[in-house]
């Protein structure tokens, strides 16, 4: 047993697993018909889910940190019962009470699932991986990324062949087999002992007193918040920069399946570059850079292409942002503790799940659908991300 076996194989499992979260926008529309509501009332399962996986992370670090193997199952649980939840309430019911249901089911459930299932592996990929923290995170959240451009497919030719709720009940069995067999073969490596009076000795609340957690949680919160003001709209970008071109259906169905790609080489390949930084804050300077660059680029000419180049660096930043969040962590707090620290700042996505594609709803509704409008107002707060990076982030030269 060594390295992969115990730590990058499994991750992947759990996280190709929960990262098809991302994967709502394919079924959406269908779950809104079935249960005859409306696809915005439909849509708040997804914040919901986001919510709850950032909120569970935040509160789940000392179980992670006690026993993985407790954290792992608990995932498998209750991430394949939301699914399986989801999918019998798109079958039974119908209204009203359908739709609470699967707030319950996919929202808070599923979404419980996911932050701790999230949270679990990432820990001993760094435990394994000592000398490349930033690689070893890299490889698992890619999986979470990757997800959406592996099952979404998957998920469309369910739908068609056999209906929406069964897809449901097909993958919530596919997932918790690989999810239980990643349960079982994470393992940390022989020889470590968590220290539980450490671990019983953590104040969360002196992590919101200190000034460089602040600005971490700042910068991850604001990166994730203008991803989502824009990846969630993407068919939409796309079916307006490209309108009455005979290539539009072609660039709306191939384009999502780029970003997708490029979300996930953005999580391998952000934390790797890491690796061989002196500091590894620099690579949220980068991210923030290149996309007030590219908004502003969009912003003034407002081409096709432009766009899709746009939503391609969104993407890599938006999967980078969270693949190198864990070694930065480290780099600032130490091992010891990394779990909580790690859940804790995890909280930032549970908010930006809520904020990110909201505020672009109401920024649409105000401004008679002026995507131009979301694209200026990511740019200034990529911006402000910037600032917070070099004054409460960025290592001080010795």
């Amino acid at each position: 047993m060594n390295k992969w076996t115990r730590a990058a194989i499994p991750a992947l499992l759990i996280h190709c697993s929960i990262g098809t979260v991302y994967c709502w926008s394919t079924f959406k529309q269908s779950i809104a018909e079935a249960i005859g509501m409306t696809p915005f009332a439909v849509g708040w399962a997804f914040s919901f889910a986001i919510f709850f996986l950032g909120m569970s992370a935040a509160f789940a670090g000392k179980i992670v940190e006690q026993n993985i193997h407790r954290s792992s199952l608990i995932s498998a649980i209750c991430f394949t019962a939301g699914m399986l939840g989801t999918g019998a309430t798109i079958k039974f019911f119908q209204g009203p009470l359908a739709l609470i249901l699967i707030y319950i089911f996919y929202g808070c459930i599923m979404g419980i699932g996911l932050g701790i299932g999230y949270l679990t592996p990432v820990k001993t990929l760094m435990l394994w991986f000592k000398d490349n923290k930033g690689l070893a995170t890299g490889i698992s959240i890619m999986g979470f990324g990757l997800a959406k451009a592996i099952a979404t497919p998957i998920m469309e030719f369910l739908q068609n062949k056999f209906g929406i709720a069964p897809m449901f009940f097909i993958l919530g069995c596919v997932y918790f087999v690989m999810m239980f067999a990643g349960h079982l073969l994470l393992k940390k490596p022989e020889g470590w002992v968590e220290d539980k009076a450490v671990n019983n000795s953590f104040k969360a609340s002196s992590m919101f007193k200190d000034k460089t957690f602040i600005g971490i949680w700042l910068i991850f919160y604001i990166n994730i918040h203008c991803g989502l003001m824009l990846i969630t709209y993407e068919k939409q970008l796309l079916n307006e920069k490209f309108a009455g071109l005979a290539i539009l259906a072609t660039i709306v169905a191939v384009v999502p399946s780029i970003t997708a790609v490029c979300n996930a080489l953005g999580r391998i390949g952000y934390s790797t570059v890491s690796d061989k930084m002196k500091d590894r804050a620099t690579v949220y300077g980068i991210i923030f850079l290149s996309c007030v660059l590219l908004c502003g680029l969009s912003a003034l000419i407002g081409n096709g292409w432009v766009i899709i180049i746009l939503l391609m660096v969104i993407n890599l930043g938006y999967g980078g942002g969270f693949s190198t969040l864990p070694a930065l962590l480290e780099s600032r707090f130490g091992m010891k503790n990394i779990s909580k620290i790690h859940g804790l700042s995890l909280s930032a996505w549970a908010v930006a799940g809520i904020t990110g594609n909201n505020l672009s709803e109401i920024i649409l509704q105000n401004t008679g659908n002026n995507y131009t409008v979301i694209i200026i107002t990511a740019m200034i707060l990529y911006a402000v991300a910037g600032v917070i990076y070099f004054t409460m982030v960025k290592a001080k030269k010795a």
